[in-house]
């Protein structure tokens, strides 16, 4: 799996001992030599690399983890989950997470017309019918789940027969292009979210636990939506860069 990509930070030479454990840590998963999904050496093995107390290790680790290098599980070990790679979900999840590298299976949920006035007055649009697909993906090793994404479609004649046929080659992406939807800009939320009953069931999780769920509303050149997706991402696996 693969993480946004996030900005360098260099250590002062007169920095705490975790900041430089955390400083050298991430030198050698940023240069290579600690890839993704590496395990780290054990919290007693860091403690005699760097000559320092147990609890200074793990002030280092979750210094680590909260730039989103690494995942720490308890009673396995802190693994890498970052690689240096930047994901662009303009291009739709499936296809993004592939060129990434990512070994991620997509489970539907659902593929069903639905009627949502809310969301249609939302988007102003005429009409509160919409196609909903929503999807799980989880890590293919282990099957640890990491998002649900909710995708809602305008119900067109193009896309009538979408809940019979499925996805094109598992991809909403394509599916709205061979329809003649393409998509040509948007808008994109991010908010931190606790999680309800129902999804943290879906995701392995307990109920409350922060993830990052980002809203996206992409629309065709003539400002027409084509689709809104509200995403639950881990925050372990996923996080948000800016440019500008």
């Amino acid at each position: 799996m693969t993480r946004r990509k996030l900005a360098t930070t260099n250590t002062p030479p007169g920095a705490a001992k975790p900041e430089r454990i955390a400083s050298a840590l991430e030198a050698e998963i940023r240069s290579g030599r600690l890839t993704y999904g590496e395990r780290l050496q054990s919290e007693q093995e860091l403690v005699r690399r760097f000559s320092v107390s147990r609890t200074t290790v793990r002030k280092g680790l979750e210094e680590l983890s909260s730039k989103g290098l690494i995942m720490t599980r308890m009673g396995v070990g802190s693994f890498v989950t970052f690689n240096g790679q930047t994901i662009n979900d303009a291009v739709g999840w499936s296809r993004a997470l592939a060129d990434a590298g990512a070994d991620v299976k997509t489970r539907t949920l659902r593929i069903e017309v639905v009627d949502e006035a809310e969301l249609a007055e939302l988007l102003s649009v005429q009409g509160q019918t919409f196609i909903a697909i929503d999807r799980l993906r989880s890590l293919a090793a282990g099957g640890q789940a990491i998002s649900i994404e909710r995708s809602r479609v305008p119900l067109l004649p193009a896309l009538e027969d979408l809940p019979l046929r499925g996805l094109r080659d598992g991809s909403l992406h394509e599916t709205l292009r061979a329809a003649g939807l393409v998509p040509d800009h948007g808008e994109e939320w991010a908010e931190l979210h606790r999680l309800n009953a129902e999804d943290a069931a879906l995701l392995g999780c307990e109920t409350g636990t922060a993830f990052l769920r980002t809203r996206r509303l992409v629309r065709a050149a003539d400002g027409q939506p084509i689709e809104h997706v509200a995403s639950l991402l881990n925050p372990d696996f996923f996080a948000l860069h800016l440019e500008f």
